[in-house]
């Protein structure tokens, strides 16, 4: 499916087939400095994939380009039987995919319910929106206690929780994650990954942007390896947390 008439209706609900995001040939221009070159690669249902690499490598501008937020140049974005290629960032989440980005961005100046119903805007039903933010409540009871206090009183962890539970309201099949553990303390990244872990259960697919290599390692079975815009390495994330060069530069070893 191409181009830019999406009626409600044509919502993607994650109830449907599973599916397998395909990204062929991306690359990021800002103006003429190449940030990421030619990367390829996939994310399968309920399949949690991860990219590390130092400030800089490309990570974070790949989940940008796919999310139609900078320029960019592809041969292939295809999620299930949708072609995403040409489909502007304004209607990207309609087809099934959310974003997490970087340094959370939630509306300090709107309560946590607020801040979760504008994640739900595709969707025009209530009584759906409503089973969704408890399903998020279930997933964070924090936010739940907190539901109508202002989200710019939140820690930065409790911000992360808002964050990534705006995501799910629109009922994501996937799931883009740029940098969730940045600032928080080892409990709420266990807590973080616990729910990273659950919805990779439960079939999402999951794209995860993390400086942290250890947390990646953990937290997926398939890992790239990003460095000055392309993926310098791509594998189980076992057998790279077993690499020499990897266990050096990413992990300290």
């Amino acid at each position: 499916m191409t181009g830019e008439a999406v009626r409600p209706s044509e919502v993607v609900e994650p109830e449907g087939a599973p599916q397998e995001l395909v990204v062929a040939g991306l690359s990021v221009h800002y103006g003429g400095v190449r940030a990421v070159s030619s990367v390829s690669f996939t994310v399968g249902a309920g399949q949690c994939v991860g990219i590390i690499g130092a400030n800089g490598a490309g990570k974070t501008s790949t989940l940008k380009a796919l999310m139609g937020l900078v320029p960019r140049t592809v041969d292939t974005i295809r999620f299930g039987d949708r072609d995403l290629t040409k489909v502007k960032a304004r209607n990207i989440v309609r087809h099934g995919i959310g974003y997490v980005p970087e340094g959370r961005h939630v509306f300090p100046g709107l309560t946590v319910e607020k801040n979760l119903l504008l994640g739900a805007y595709v969707r025009p039903w209530k009584g759906q929106t409503l089973e969704t933010m408890q399903e998020v409540f279930e997933l964070f009871p924090m936010l739940g206690e907190m539901r109508h206090r202002l989200a710019g009183a939140l820690s930065g962890g409790q911000q992360q929780m808002l964050a990534v539970g705006r995501a799910l309201m629109s009922k994501p099949r996937l799931i883009l994650l740029d940098e969730p553990s940045m600032g928080l303390s080892p409990k709420l990244i266990e807590d973080i990954l616990g729910v990273l872990q659950r919805l990779s259960a439960a079939g999402h697919g999951l794209l995860l942007v993390e400086q942290n290599a250890k947390l990646t390692f953990e937290a997926t079975k398939t890992c790239l390896v990003m460095e000055n815009g392309e993926v310098a390495m791509t594998g189980t994330s076992a057998d790279l947390s077993r690499d020499p060069r990897v266990r050096q530069i990413y992990l300290g070893l």
